[in-house]
């Protein structure tokens, strides 16, 4: 009792109170920095115009649904009249992902180019999440909202990167009028965040790793992009480049660029590799379909709309030269952004990476024979990361929402067969014209203008090597 006493005598003495000196104050508390709110702010925004991208596309979803699952009434007719389609909820059915089959491993394509047996038309990294997205999916409404939640988290983490990369710009990406059309149009989130994600790991991280060393963490997730969505493979060239001249000035740095190379590719075989061997021609499917696919109404490219009428798919001779004349230009329009690139270094003293992968980006969407509406998305970005003139970024989200608005009112008038003399289908018609013309044209411009920026991230990047 009395070693007690003496102890609480001893406590009270070494007490403020207790020698006569007033108490501390509280320590102040700590406010939020400028940069977290922006962040905040940012990644908030992001989730709101999610939200109404979801929104826009469950308007296609129910109210009722038949034996398959499929909304109704009359969804065939109500997404493109509506302009709410999405090929979430229209590849319910056809892709066995209905039936919950797991992707690739039993699959196959018809020689008419007919996917089965569980075989997507997409990589195997967004065949495993369509497969995860439909897992407890028992419709295509439910499909719809599944996939959502699992993509969402892309969108908020590819908003919260652009904030730290390019602060406020980054409003472009989280409250830009593509976010609401294209969202949850595909599955394209995912292959966005690994794109950027490449970007922040070499010109956001806050690390005391050398350059090299993150550029081989970069190109892992340009290798994920690959067995995503493929188009982020493209930017592995340049940022090979770019480490292979930031060395010591008259020395080039070799084994740094091989490693960026052989990082990617590995990453490419260790994810595609279980499935070539679990299921070889389920997987080499998803290729075949990619290389039957025929220029048509439905790709949106120049190549339809600049050769009608012999772009029909019928004419063999046509399509045999698409296919061999696209992605001979894809890959010239790469070599060109590359070499331009090396030029500017030679000026500049700095490789222009980002600014020679955005390059790379416009000539794939000009000159592929495919043009999703979505692509949108993938050079949405780069818009945010490099300081395009706002002239031209406002004219391409124009451009862009009246080719996405008008193809599928455009649609809707060959399903119910409007004439030439109906005023909506002719609208509808000019707007697709205008949509794949006017891109086509901004494309161009943007490949250049792309090529001139400085590529302020690339220039304040740590030299260590």
């Amino acid at each position: 009792m009395s070693g007690w006493h003496e102890m609480s005598v001893v406590t009270r003495a070494a007490t403020p109170e207790a020698d006569g000196t007033p108490p501390l104050p509280p320590p102040p508390r700590r406010r939020p920095s400028p940069t977290a709110l922006m962040l905040v702010a940012i990644v908030v925004l992001t989730g709101l115009t999610l939200l109404l991208g979801y929104a826009n596309k469950a308007r296609c979803v129910g109210p009722e649904f038949d034996a398959q699952g499929r909304s109704g009434p009359d969804y065939i007719l109500r997404v493109d009249r509506d302009v709410c389609y999405s090929d979430i909820q229209y590849l319910w059915l056809g892709r066995d992902i209905d039936k919950h089959v797991f992707p690739f491993v039993s699959g196959s394509i018809t020689p008419d180019g007919v996917l089965e047996g569980g075989t997507v038309e997409y990589p195997v990294l967004t065949g495993l999440l369509m497969w995860a997205g439909a897992l407890f999916a028992h419709n295509d409404g439910e499909f719809l909202l599944y996939s959502a939640l699992l993509m969402a988290p892309f969108g908020l983490l590819t908003g919260w990167m652009l904030g730290r990369l390019a602060r406020w710009r980054a409003l472009l990406w989280a409250i830009g009028p593509p976010l609401v059309l294209y969202a949850f149009h595909n599955w394209d989130l995912p292959v966005v965040a690994t794109a950027v994600g490449a970007v922040f790991v070499m010109n956001g991280w806050r690390t005391d790793r050398p350059l090299a060393d993150r550029a081989v963490l970069a190109s892992v997730l340009l290798g994920l992009g690959f067995a995503f969505k493929l188009y982020p493979g493209a930017f592995v060239l340049p940022l090979a480049l770019y480490v292979l001249t930031m060395s010591r000035p008259g020395r080039l740095h070799w084994w740094g660029a091989v490693r960026v190379a052989l990082a990617a590719s590995v990453t490419v075989v260790l994810v595609n590799l279980p499935f070539a061997l679990a299921g070889y021609q389920g997987w080499r499917a998803s290729f075949t379909f990619q290389e039957l696919r025929k220029v048509d109404l439905t790709t949106n490219s120049i190549w339809f709309w600049g050769f009608r009428p012999d772009s029909e798919p019928d004419n063999v001779a046509f399509q045999h030269w698409v296919n061999w004349l696209s992605p001979t230009l894809v890959v010239a329009s790469f070599l060109l952004a590359a070499a331009v690139g090396l030029w500017r270094w030679k000026r500049s003293g700095v490789y222009p990476w980002v600014a020679v992968s955005a390059a790379m980006l416009c000539g794939f969407l000009l000159l592929h024979k495919v043009h999703s509406p979505q692509y949108t998305l993938w050079l949405l970005p780069f818009f945010v990361l490099l300081a395009v003139p706002w002239r031209w970024v406002v004219g391409y989200l124009i451009v862009d929402a009246v080719m996405g608005i008008g193809i599928f009112r455009w649609f809707y008038a060959l399903k119910t067969g409007a004439g030439a003399s109906d005023i909506a289908a002719g609208l509808a018609a000019q707007s697709v014209a205008v949509g794949v013309w006017g891109r086509a044209a901004l494309l161009v411009v943007l490949f250049v203008v792309f090529l001139g920026l400085p590529d302020r991230l690339a220039e304040r990047t740590p030299q260590r090597v």
